[in-house]
């Protein structure tokens, strides 16, 4: 992977962040719809150097609502869309538990981010996880990384439960975030 992997990594969930968010799980490749602008933002943090990952809580296959074959599906659509406009997924760590199997890597735990270290080689301290979920914002604070909040998807009602003063910094969605992150390298 190289030492531009090593700087620059970012960790994306998926639901409300790179595609629409559905209460209904997104059960097929067809549901999977990308949000306005989220492709090109991968593109353009690939093409900024950054590493991009996912990390997704998908509990519709331990509720049987959707295979982990089918889940493989929705994922290589997503690549083809995200590769088809430039860009590239580092990897693609899921939890396909339910919420009550109390498993170690269903966010907000940290065990998505811990598995995330481990196969990099890398600590997550310092490095940008993106989410629209108290959830995703929890699992990237457990492991010291910058926490960011983008108001897609969940986002504008989890900003309105965050306490004053918590670490997390917000944008309205994933292509202002990913400009953030570019402009902070290119004035390093």
């Amino acid at each position: 992977m190289g030492n531009t992997t090593q700087r620059r990594l970012v960790v994306l969930d998926r639901d409300g962040v790179i595609n629409r968010e559905s209460p209904d799980f997104i059960r097929t490749p067809d549901e999977w719809v990308p949000l306005p602008g989220s492709i090109e933002a991968i593109a353009d943090l690939t093409r900024a150097g950054f590493a991009v990952v996912v990390a997704s809580n998908q509990s519709g296959v331990g509720r049987g609502l959707f295979t982990a074959d089918t889940l493989e599906e929705i994922h290589a659509r997503m690549a083809r869309a995200i590769e088809a406009a430039g860009g590239r997924l580092a990897g693609i760590f899921v939890c396909p538990h339910r919420p009550e199997d109390a498993c170690e890597c269903r966010k907000p735990r940290p065990g998505l981010m811990q598995q995330i270290e481990a196969h990099f080689g890398l600590t997550l301290r310092g490095r940008p996880v993106i989410g629209d979920s108290r959830r995703d914002l929890e699992a990237a604070w457990q492991v010291s990384a910058r926490a960011i909040l983008v108001r897609t998807g969940n986002g504008a009602s989890t900003e309105e439960g965050l306490d004053a003063g918590a670490a997390v910094e917000i944008f309205p969605d994933l292509a202002a975030a990913a400009a953030r992150l570019i402009t902070e390298c290119e004035e390093r």
